[in-house]
């Protein structure tokens, strides 16, 4: 499937379905980056992504200030992940390491909740899981402690769930656009390990692959913190997909090629008008799919669009620490004292956006009005 077939599949359909005689592969155990493990006074259990691919290890969470830092420092990253975390950090703000009160526990969910809201500030998931959490606590006012604890954390496995079933979705939805023989390019990592199971843009990916279709991902590296590299090429290796990791700056040349034939990229916040806030380098990605005709489509969820704001001029960039790119993971490789520009997201204006693919279905051309029309 050429660039100009995937822009035409975009135009035909809604929604896509895999063919009637497609060859699946076995499914494999799906990769899951967290899992909550015990009853009420559990714990929330983490891979640790810092770690990855050289170690796989799991970070057991039994207090907010074990979470906060998880979330902090990108043990735990993607925003569908995020705002799952963060629910299972309400019940665990209400856990252990806290004096139970009998009845008078509800000015404690908007504590945690305010808390793990100043974790990190861009991707939207965490905001909406907490809001989400807070309507679940209010709604039990009046119910004692132990059954608000019961109550908030199957509202916890809900959501979860929940995302894990919208990530499928998008992979149904988006398998399609797969060119087969023909290659894909995303920047960061939307897998798995950004959210609870099978991921955003990858969904795509992994369901075409199930479906026997054939094509190579080209995974950029994504610095300075190489997602691409540690995690989205672990991470498609691990299932078995061709992958072939370049350096960002070689995403103009594989185009110039035509070795890709389509973009996509996960968002971390998506504006009423459709600009969406993605790691840093996707807008520039972007702007080079437009210049060589390759279709650039954004997948995410529903919990990903912020349509209180009007576009992206007003979506929050988190800055990163200085030394993220003057000492990478521990090496120095600038002067200790250079100054630092390093945020952590930037914004594709919805003109360079060819589809936003959703778990409700795609929308194209993505205009205000067809996303409340998809939304609302």
């Amino acid at each position: 499937m050429t660039a100009a077939l995937v822009h035409a599949a975009l135009s035909d359909a809604r929604i896509y379905t895999a063919p009637m005689n497609a060859t699946r592969t076995p499914a494999a155990e799906p990769l899951r980056p967290l899992r909550w493990i015990g009853g009420t006074d559990g714990c929330l259990e983490l891979i640790d992504q810092t770690l990855l691919p050289g170690e796989l290890r799991w970070i057991a969470c039994r207090d907010l200030p074990t979470l906060f830092d998880a979330i902090r420092r990108l043990a735990v990253r993607g925003a569908p992940a995020i705002g799952v975390s963060a629910a299972y950090g309400v019940v665990l703000g209400l856990g252990r390491g806290w004096e139970k009160p009998t009845r008078d526990w509800p000015p404690r969910v908007a504590e945690v909740c305010d808390y793990l809201a100043g974790s990190r500030p861009t991707a939207v998931n965490l905001f909406w899981a907490l809001d989400r959490m807070r309507r679940r606590a209010d709604a039990l006012r009046g119910h004692s402690l132990d059954e608000a604890r019961e109550a908030l954390l199957a509202e916890a496995h809900v959501i979860r769930d929940e995302d894990a079933a919208m990530c499928r979705a998008i992979g149904r939805f988006g398998m399609e656009l797969i060119p087969d023989g023909g290659g894909v390019l995303t920047h960061c990592n939307a897998g798995a390990l950004a959210t609870s199971e099978y991921g955003t843009a990858l969904a795509l990916m992994y369901a075409a692959h199930e479906a026997g279709r054939r094509f190579r991902a080209y995974v950029d590296e994504t610095r300075p913190l190489l997602q691409g590299a540690r995690l989205t090429a672990w991470e498609l290796m691990q299932a078995g997909i061709e992958t072939t990791l370049i350096c960002d700056s070689v995403a103009a040349q594989v185009m110039r090629e035509g070795r890709v034939q389509l973009v996509v990229t996960g968002a971390d916040r998506i504006a009423a008008n459709g600009d969406v806030a993605n790691k840093i380098g996707t807008y520039g990605v972007a702007v080079l799919a437009r210049a060589h005709g390759v279709p650039f489509c954004v997948a995410a969820p529903s919990s990903t669009f912020d349509l209180s704001i009007p576009d992206g001029s007003r979506i929050p960039i988190e800055q990163r620490d200085p030394d993220e790119i003057r000492a990478g993971f521990g090496r120095r490789t600038a002067p200790a004292d250079v100054a630092c520009y390093s945020p952590a997201f930037d914004v594709t204006p919805a003109e360079y956006i060819t589809a936003l693919i959703t778990e409700r279905g795609v929308i194209r051309p993505v205009t205000a009005e067809n996303i409340r029309r998809m939304l609302v």
